[in-house]
């Protein structure tokens, strides 16, 4: 991509330079025609140079994809990794000694959200897909919203810290008319993400309820917090809050690209606000009229 643009800012100048060029042959053959050679001239360059702006830009934008495609591609490969190793880890432990029912139980269970995390981010990966490819239909019925959200929370639990890590205040009953499938993956999403940017073992909370004629869905976190220039950018495809060079946090960029996406199918709202004293809260908006 480097040298693509090095050939481009090449050829400009030679065209520059081609153009100035004959613009003096011209002149010097046709002295009377200067002021409309000059004119001509003129709005050629001023095309030229917004052509070239713009091809530029397109250019930019091209390696600045491609760049992100290539971050995505090996978090992918982390994220896979790491469950993988671990349900492994877990299997041979189980095969080697002789453990008692209760700790295979254990064990087994905790390999089971392994396989359910890996299962989260190939769905990520497909639904993502049919979005961009609009072959997604988004089903819609009527669910209990608690049940998801309660399911969801529980699944995520990261078994590696002795205690709970995500709390719940989920106003029972909450019924919801939308996609299940595609709305559970924005429960997931904003739960796992708050986790990943929060310090080890510390306290996510997750909550449902009604507010006059809107239902609302909260995950707070005490992460690292995200800046006000970056909150309206969180939601583009492959972004990810902080530097590629100095980003600890592990993840691929689609969670809060499908979190938008899947909202906006249902005419709900997303904000992203500050927490305090550190950390930040996504909240999410479902008009109960549209449901």
């Amino acid at each position: 991509m480097r040298k693509s643009l090095l050939i481009f800012y090449a050829l400009i100048l030679y065209a520059l330079a081609e153009l100035v060029w004959w613009g003096i042959l011209l002149v010097q053959v046709r002295p009377e025609r200067t002021g409309m050679i000059l004119g001509e001239g003129a709005v050629f360059i001023l095309l030229f140079f917004t052509g070239a702006y713009f091809l530029q830009k397109t250019l930019k934008k091209e390696r600045k994809l491609h760049e992100q495609q290539k971050n995505f591609l090996l978090s992918v490969t982390h994220e896979l990794k790491s469950p993988l190793a671990s349900i492994k880890l877990y299997l041979q432990t189980i095969l080697k000694r002789n453990l008692d029912k209760a700790q295979t139980h254990t064990f087994l269970n905790n390999s089971l959200k392994d396989i359910e995390r890996l299962d989260d981010l190939v769905e990520n990966m497909l639904i993502a897909t049919r979005i961009e490819n609009h072959s997604y239909s988004f089903p819609k019925e009527k669910f209990n919203f608690s049940e998801l959200v309660e399911k969801v929370a529980e699944r995520l639990q990261i078994h590696t810290c002795s205690t709970q890590i995500i709390k719940t205040d989920v106003e029972p009953e909450v019924l919801i008319t939308g996609d299940k499938f595609a709305l559970s993956l924005v429960v997931s999403n904003l739960i796992e993400n708050a986790v990943k940017y929060s310090p080890p073992c510390a306290e996510v909370k997750a909550r449902l309820y009604r507010k006059d004629a809107v239902i609302v869905f909260e995950v707070a976190d005490k992460g690292i917090g995200i800046k006000d220039e970056e909150k309206l950018r969180i939601f583009e495809k492959f972004y990810r809050v902080g530097s590629e060079d100095t980003r600890k946090t592990k993840g691929t960029g689609l969670g809060l690209y499908i979190v938008k996406q899947v909202l906006d199918k249902h005419q709900a709202q997303i904000k992203v606000k500050n927490n305090r004293p550190t950390g930040s809260i996504f909240e999410v908006s479902f008009s109960i009229y549209g449901n």
